[in-house]
C-alpha cells in the first residue's frame, strides 16, 4: 500500500471567500461543499478542506507549480495587486526567489494571513 496525503484543513474566517482567493490564484475551480468545508483539490487529488474558524493562526502551504501554470499563477498575483516576497519571513517584497538548482518562488498571504508559496520543479 502506498502512502499519500489526501486532504488538510485549512482554517479561514470565511472559508468559501478563502477557497475562491486561493482557486482564482492557482486557476482551479472550487468544489462543491462537503460537510462543513469547502474544498479546493489539486491536481495530485489532494484537497484544501476550508472551514470557518474564528481562532486562525497563520500557517504556509506550498505549492509546486509547472512552468507555465507558475506563469499564470504568477502572473494573476501581479494583477490582482497581491503583495509577493521572496522569502518565507515576507521581508523582500516585489522579488521572487532563484533556486541555485534552477527553480524559482513566490510568497504571498491569502486572506486569512496564511503564507502561500508556488514553486517550480527543480532544474
Amino acid at each position: 500500500m502506498s502512502i499519500e496525503l489526501n486532504h488538510t484543513i485549512v482554517p479561514a474566517h470565511d472559508p468559501r471567500a478563502s477557497a475562491q482567493f486561493l482557486a482564482d490564484i492557482l486557476g482551479l475551480p472550487v468544489d462543491p461543499p462537503a460537510a462543513s468545508f469547502t474544498p479546493v483539490t489539486l491536481s495530485n487529488r489532494v484537497t484544501l478542506d476550508y472551514a470557518r474558524s474564528g481562532n486562525v493562526r497563520s500557517n504556509h502551504y506550498a505549492f509546486m507549480l509547472g512552468e507555465e501554470e507558475f506563469e499564470a499563477a504568477f502572473a494573476r498575483i501581479r494583477d490582482g495587486g497581491i503583495t509577493y516576497y521572496a522569502d518565507p519571513g515576507c521581508r523582500q517584497a516585489g522579488e521572487i526567489y532563484h533556486g541555485k538548482a534552477g527553480n524559482r518562488g513566490a510568497y504571498f498571504h491569502d486572506p486569512n494571513g496564511h503564507v502561500m508559496e508556488i514553486l517550480t520543479p527543480v532544474g
